[in-house]
């Protein structure tokens, strides 16, 4: 990629299951020899939480922000580490799916440790947001057919795109490139990664789109 000096130390690839977030963040670390911080995956709780038992929302997202907090916290960003970092997810994630599961006794007892937590973390220079209808997720989802995924519903898998829709709808915290990807293939197609490879070495400021190969290729908010 070219013009890595104009490129964010810290960038951060975001989006609902199955949109690509983890192969994208994956492809810009090797690409710029960056640092890979990866969502955690290992969690007691979740095949409860996927089984309906009570209290095992709570459990799966306290054990959830603890681990994404150690993570983030351990990054070196100082002033005179001139390491960059590819992340694929942002902390703000946490919450999201901690307002979707949890009761307002179990939120309020979250948002504690969560406000605790966000404060000592760094905020990343770039978000890459990717989005993708539910349509297209679900069929990503019948394709993979991961053992870990399999109890993810429509209803479920629904709720969680609006959500995200919602916080990037709003989302000023760092600068944003929003990426749709339910009509280009970055993982099977080399001419659509390799044209948001270049989008991406570009400078981005605010938030910016990245549309489907066809149409318009970017455009500012």
């Amino acid at each position: 990629m070219a013009n890595l000096f104009e490129l964010p130390r810290y960038i951060a690839v975001e989006g609902p299951i199955r949109v690509g977030k983890s192969t994208l963040a994956r492809i810009l670390a090797e690409r710029l020899n960056a640092q890979r911080v990866m969502e955690p995956e290992q969690n007691p709780f979740l095949e409860a939480f996927y089984e309906g038992e009570r209290g095992a929302a709570f459990q799966a997202q306290l054990a959830f922000l603890v681990r994404r907090f150690e993570q983030l916290q351990a990054l070196d960003l100082g002033a005179r580490s001139r390491r960059m970092v590819v992340a694929d997810f942002i902390f703000e994630k946490d919450k999201l799916f901690a307002c979707l599961n949890l009761n307002d006794q179990e939120l309020d007892t979250y948002n504690r440790y969560y406000n605790h937590f966000r404060e000592q973390l760094p905020t990343p220079d770039l978000v890459i947001y990717l989005q993708a209808t539910p349509e297209v997720l679900k069929k990503r989802l019948k394709k993979k057919n991961a053992p870990g995924e399999r109890a993810v519903n429509d209803e479920y898998l629904e709720e969680v795109v609006k959500a995200y829709e919602h916080f990037f709808f709003h989302y000023t915290s760092s600068d944003l490139l929003i990426v749709n990807t339910s009509e280009i293939d970055f993982v099977d197609r080399n001419e659509d990664l390799q044209e948001l490879l270049r989008k991406v070495s570009e400078p981005i400021k605010g938030t910016q789109y990245f549309l489907p190969l066809g149409g318009q290729e970017a455009a500012s908010a």
